[in-house]
């Protein structure tokens, strides 16, 4: 069975998009809401929809560990709140685990805006996780239970968790990469601007390699205005 784990902080609006479409895709999954100390309807949208909805500290590493705790399903699938999955998601996540060297993969990942140079942007972005078996969150990576378990899960961090979780999932077994895309919102790139957020994006990741702890990343990648927890 699958578990969709989303964290989120103050995302009614994203979740009242993603879960009717969710539970209408993956009949028979278990959906795990697990909320950072929203502000708004989240909790709320999210139960209306039939959703599990628990109360975690703040830091979405913490809130992914703490869905996972509660999980009762043998895949887990990690999923931002401003992120739709295809509607053969579950198929094609089943079909990949078929495999018994696959421990988890990724989607391909699209993002929801019509400018040519943010297609551009997710091809890139696919690309490079094809090559390095890296992935990031917004492209709703799934893992078997008993793996994620072996590895501790995401280390608690405040920032570069999912390519940092990645980076010893893939050491113990093959990823998939599936060609399907899931769409992710285009809100920061669109916000920031394209050309900024690639380079800071990229900044971050190569600090990180050099070893930049990641709570200082996390400053320089939010230093004016307290996080959304579901920001790209």
């Amino acid at each position: 069975m699958l578990t969709f784990i989303i964290p989120v902080l103050n995302e009614a609006p994203n979740l009242e998009r993603l879960l009717p479409r969710l539970v209408a895709d993956c009949p028979g999954a278990e959906i795990i809401v697990v909320d950072g100390g929203s502000q708004d309807a989240s909790r709320e949208v999210a139960r209306r929809h039939g959703a599990r909805v628990l109360s975690g500290r703040r830091g979405r590493a913490r809130q992914m560990n703490g869905g996972a705790g509660a999980a009762t399903g043998d895949i887990l699938v990690f999923l931002h709140a401003d992120t739709a999955l295809p509607a053969k998601a579950a198929l094609a996540i089943e079909a990949a685990l078929e495999d018994a060297e696959v421990v988890g993969g990724r989607f391909d990942v699209r993002l929801d805006s019509r400018r040519l140079l943010l297609r551009l942007v997710a091809a890139l972005m696919n690309l490079r996780s094809r090559l390095t078996g890296i992935a990031t969150g917004d492209q709703a990576i799934f893992v078997r239970q008993s793996v994620f378990a072996s590895l501790g899960g995401y280390a608690d961090i405040p920032l570069m968790e999912d390519v940092e979780f990645t980076r010893r999932l893939k050491r113990m077994g093959r990823l998939a990469c599936l060609r399907l895309s899931v769409a992710t919102s285009a809100r920061k790139w669109e916000r920031e601007g394209v050309l900024r957020t690639i380079c800071l994006m990229w900044s971050l990741r190569f600090l990180y390699w050099l070893g930049v702890p990641p709570e200082r990343l996390h400053r320089w990648y939010y230093p004016r205005r307290d996080p959304d927890i579901s920001a790209p």
